[in-house]
């Protein structure tokens, strides 16, 4: 693809992307949307693209005569970070190898891939559009060509008992208390400069799940500790490590401009285990 320092990174991919998969081709002209105008697209799901910085979507509509239509949505989130923790908003599927940790559902395929957020969606699932929508994929990874790498905060979480298919990566806290309700004030301080990873563990018959924090700035790390440890857990030991009223442990530590948080453990033990793990 020849480089065209006027296009922007969807119309330079757009010219590879596919016109026709088997009976179903590209109907009507493709649509762009930034961030504002993506209000009249998504219903109830532009915040999360917000959230996450989006800088553009295109979305293309394939149809066939007698069946249900094909939607193809990319989004250019500007970074491989922000493709890969947009993607991370909904795991939910099975495992499929296309783009980056690829997920498929009925009549849905999404995958991260480089600096893109990929979508496809079938109106009606049929066997025919199933097998389209992940012809589509595939064209659309290829031409995407490139990889990207996730964000370096997801290799500061402990190995043992991780599930690697239920980590999250933020940086709003509507998308943290989305998954993981903390509390209605940004205890936390989680802004744009910050770096969010939150994720599950199993240990045979016990779960946890941990919360790691990356600040710019040791100082800022330490008054989030601070107002964590007054507001939320204030009964916590020197340690840092507190009994909820639901019966399990929560934990926290701060490790220079990090804060590790072990929100829910089934046992006291487990959730010093698991901040002495950090790598």
């Amino acid at each position: 693809m020849p480089p065209n320092t006027h296009a922007s990174p969807l119309e330079s991919l757009q010219r590879d992307l596919p016109s026709r998969v088997g009976p179903w081709s590209a109907a009507g002209k493709d649509r762009f949307f930034n961030a504002e105008t993506l209000f009249g697209y998504i219903n109830g799901g532009t915040e999360v693209y917000r959230a996450y910085n989006l800088r553009q979507c295109l979305s293309r509509r394939y149809s066939v005569s007698g069946g249900p239509s094909i939607l193809l949505d990319i989004f250019d989130m500007g970074s491989s970070e922000d493709a890969y923790g947009v993607f991370t908003h909904d795991l939910d599927g099975d495992k499929f190898a296309i783009g980056q940790d690829g997920r498929l559902r009925p009549g849905w395929l999404s995958f991260w891939q480089d600096r893109f957020f990929v979508s496809i969606y079938t109106e009606e699932e049929t066997e025919a559009a199933q097998n389209a929508v992940i012809e589509i994929g595939q064209k659309v990874a290829a031409s995407i060509g490139s990889t990207g790498a996730r964000p370096e905060l997801i290799s500061r979480l402990p190995a043992a008992g991780l599930q690697s298919d239920r980590v999250r990566y933020l940086h709003h806290p509507v998308v943290l208390n989305f998954h993981y309700y903390l509390s209605d004030e940004n205890l936390l301080h989680i802004s744009p400069d910050t770096k969010v990873a939150l994720a599950d563990y199993r240990f045979d018959n016990q779960t946890a799940t941990f919360l790691l924090v990356q600040y710019p700035t040791a100082e800022a790390a330490i008054r989030s500790q601070e107002k964590f440890l007054k507001y939320y857990i204030p009964d916590a030991n020197a340690r840092g490590v507190a009994l909820l009223e639901n019966g399990r442990w929560t934990a926290i530590r701060r490790i220079d401009n990090l804060l590790a948080i072990v929100l829910e453990a089934d046992s006291e033990a487990r959730a010093e285990a698991l901040l002495d793990n950090m790598p």
